[in-house]
């Protein structure tokens, strides 16, 4: 069985899960510790949050893991291990789950974790007060009510959700969902502390408010520039971590980060874009490229505010036809990314990259292709497309905006404009739809295709581009319910790459350098989640 399918059979348990071994720091025989167990490394932009029901980026969400343990965890290779439950089991029809909490787990301030942490933690997820960017995710979890309290049509304290006793909580779904475990390995299912949270409001993430149950606690944090996280003694497995504090430098250039990094200041730190096969072929056992859950694209802004072009599916077809995504992998990343055509990954556990029409082609066919479409939508010399591109400040998203528009500007004279924006002013007009077309990334919340896909269906509250197709919506919510529902998931991807309501550019390798001294990394993990409490460094 592959890695990538270990990863999925870890959530499609058939009736019960018991508690198997869990993963932490083991040293191999021989190995001497190095004595100073710091892990540095650094980030392009600060994180959105440290609230597990309120972050919603990749960085933030590996603080969030380090703070705090959900339900489960993962291996290095993906699969499923306990985290605060011991144990686990579905009935028959999946649609009832039930977890078995370990009665060691504690709060940093040293109070029991309960069930009723959990409660609390999933009724603030649905609940529209808290706004939380992934209110969502409580829905595609299918959990029995989400939709009335999503809609602040029902009380929060209607969602299926309900502690049976303080080691027993349990969760009733409105359909069948196989991978439902393996969903709750998600940040904004982590537990929090309502009494810390009611007392010090949206404050209580400060290091001086803070109250969590993860491997670290919170002890230093200056917004735009570092972040300490140090052991917490009142984690239950305290005793089998290593690292004893992990250090995250917010570096804004990406060349600035990597020079920090061979100057000894990060041990784990950027390649820059481009640079890849010199840095492998210089330091081949720090520079590494694995496949990653995770998709590049742009997004179309087709709100009735957007720009009437982009209504237009001639439009936004000639504008991803006319991209030569090879150039952009083999020419500027350079490091082992494929070119995307389909809006999920090959990585992805059980999914088939379907054979779409335009990826078909070659790239002169897609050219010709796009401007016939472009000019049958009105659009040439005399009469050229505008457009802007919005894209998060970060060196490598320049070089592809600038060779996506370049290839736009030579291929069918469409006069694209460039602009960048620090990353929450970024997140917050892409959101409001203050754009025309947006750099976006997705990585998957859980290795299964319904995490790519669901963000195209109509209510998903990551799709940027507000597109909506009834079709689409149908297909997925039938998903749900269905023992193998790959045919739908082919069709969907069939149906976005007519309508083309973004345009896949390349699905990611995780790219990354490593001291050599730093051991327990999970390369073999596509989600690319990785946890201070797995690492130690060795003696050099």
């Amino acid at each position: 069985m592959s890695i990538f399918a270990k990863s999925l059979a870890a959530g499609f348990l058939a009736v019960s899960m018991a508690a198997t071994p869990v993963v932490a720091a083991n040293p191999a025989a021989g190995e001497k510790l190095a004595e100073d167990q710091t892990f540095t490394y650094s980030t392009i932009d600060e994180i959105s949050s440290l609230d597990p029901q309120i972050v919603e980026d990749v960085s933030g969400s590996n603080v969030a893991r380090d703070l705090f343990e959900g339900l489960l965890n993962q291996d290095a290779e993906g699969n499923l291990v306990p985290g605060v439950a011991e144990s686990w089991e579905s009935n028959a029809e999946k649609n009832l789950y039930t977890f078995h909490l370990r009665d060691n787990a504690k709060w940093s301030d040293g109070t029991p974790v309960t069930a009723n942490d959990f409660v609390y933690a999933w009724r603030r997820l649905a609940d529209p007060k808290t706004a939380s960017p992934y209110s969502w995710f409580a829905e595609i979890m299918a959990i029995d009510g989400v939709g009335p309290v999503l809609a602040g049509e029902a009380d929060p304290s209607t969602l299926g959700v309900k502690a049976i006793d303080d080691h027993t909580f349990q969760v009733k779904l409105s359909a069948s969902l196989p991978y439902f475990a393996a969903m709750t390995t998600h940040p904004s299912t982590f537990p929090t502390p309502q009494a810390v949270i009611e007392k010090f409001g949206t404050d209580w993430t400060k290091p001086e408010n803070i109250v969590s149950n993860g491997a670290y606690v919170l002890t230093e944090h200056i917004p735009n520039e570092r972040m300490v996280r140090e052991r917490n003694p009142m984690y239950w497995d305290n005793e089998h971590t290593v690292i004893d504090k992990t250090v995250l430098l917010v570096i804004n250039d990406e060349n600035a980060a990597h020079t920090r990094y061979l100057a000894g200041e990060l041990d784990l730190g950027p390649v820059p874009t481009g640079q890849y096969k010199r840095l492998k072929a210089e330091y081949p056992d720090e520079t590494h490229s694995v496949p990653s859950l995770c998709t590049y694209y742009y997004n179309y802004n087709m709100r009735d505010s957007g720009p009437e072009a982009l209504k237009d599916v001639r439009v936004r077809q000639a504008l991803s036809y006319a991209i030569d995504r090879s150039i952009i992998t083999e020419n500027i990343l350079q490091a082992g990314q494929i070119p995307a055509f389909t809006f999920t990954p090959g990585a992805t556990a059980g999914f088939t990259v379907p054979k779409v029409a335009f990826g078909e082609m070659t790239q002169a066919e897609r050219d010709a292709k796009a401007v016939e479409l472009l000019a049958a939508a009105g659009y040439g010399k005399d009469n050229p497309l505008k457009v802007e591109v919005l894209y998060n400040t970060s060196e490598g998203h320049k070089k592809i905006a600038i060779a996506i528009t370049q290839m736009w500007k030579q291929k069918l004279g469409v006069e694209a404009t460039l602009a960048n924006m620090e990353w929450k002013t970024f997140l917050q007009n892409k959101s409001e739809g203050n754009f025309d077309v947006a750099r976006a990334g997705w990585c998957g919340d859980y290795n299964e295709a319904s995490t790519f896909l669901d963000l195209l269906t109509t209510d998903s509250g990551y799709n940027d581009s507000k597109y909506s197709n009834p079709e689409v919506d149908r297909l997925m919510a039938e998903a749900k319910t269905m023992d193998d529902p790959s045919a739908n998931y082919t069709k969907v991807e069939e149906i976005i790459a007519e309508d083309m309501p973004v345009i896949p550019v390349y699905h990611y390798a995780s790219v990354l350098m490593l001291k050599p001294n730093v051991k327990g990394w999970p390369f073999q993990n596509v989600e690319g989640k990785w946890y201070s409490r797995e690492l130690y460094k060795t003696a050099e």
